[in-house]
């Protein structure tokens, strides 16, 4: 039988989501089966880069369902439509499965994920022009040597870094310490952030 020249089969795109869907790389590790959260598409213009999803972001496997995204999208002055469409934004954090808790909150990122999944995702992403570095994880891995000592002067210093990247503190609950000790941030570097990301996303038409 001649093959259908109408059909094609699985793009390389098509097996990296069905590989990462089917990721056991940190199953022992894990205080659950594995469900990796992530979204993306080529066309996206926008990279946040966020930690790993929490308890309730595992159970319902939308990312960044839940306060800390409720106060990032306020941030970035976009909405839920916006936030979720995969065409337009990438969300990808370090980890795409949820890690735990230990005594001081949700557990680090497991490694082996970035390891593992961080280059092939990016591969596909081409489209992105500004990438949202969420947490000092994201940061260092992003930035590595080029990170400040402190997560304080890292996002201050957003000027100095490379073109199309900018970093943010995480917007849990858990940082409202650091928010109050910080109202620069909300005072000078979030009117600038609305307007990058406004800019951004107005160019993904």
């Amino acid at each position: 039988m001649e093959p259908d020249p109408t059909r094609s089969g699985p793009t390389a795109l098509d097996r990296l989501r069905r590989d990462i869907a089917a990721c056991t790389v940190c199953a022992a590790h894990l205080p659950h089966a594995p469900r990796p959260v992530v979204r993306f598409d080529p066309t996206a213009r926008l990279l946040i880069a966020g930690q790993a999803p929490g308890r309730r972001v595992h159970e319902t496997g939308i990312p960044f369902d839940d306060p800390s995204g409720d106060r990032l999208r306020d941030w970035l002055g976009i909405g839920r439509d916006t936030f979720y469409d995969e065409t337009q934004v990438a969300l990808v954090p370090m980890g795409f499965c949820y890690p735990g808790t230990g005594e001081s909150g949700d557990l680090p990122p497991r490694k082996e994920c970035a390891a593992t999944w961080r280059k092939p995702v990016l591969g596909h992403l081409g489209g992105v022009v500004l990438t949202l570095a969420v947490g000092r994880y994201a940061i260092d891995w992003h930035l590595g040597s080029r990170a400040k000592a402190t997560l304080a002067e890292t996002v201050r210093s957003w000027r100095g870094h490379p073109p199309g990247f900018w970093p943010l503190p995480h917007p849990s609950p858990r940082n409202n310490l650091w928010l109050r000790r910080n109202p620069w941030f909300e005072r000078e570097v979030l009117p600038e952030l609305r307007r990058r990301v406004a800019f951004v996303l107005s160019r993904s038409a």
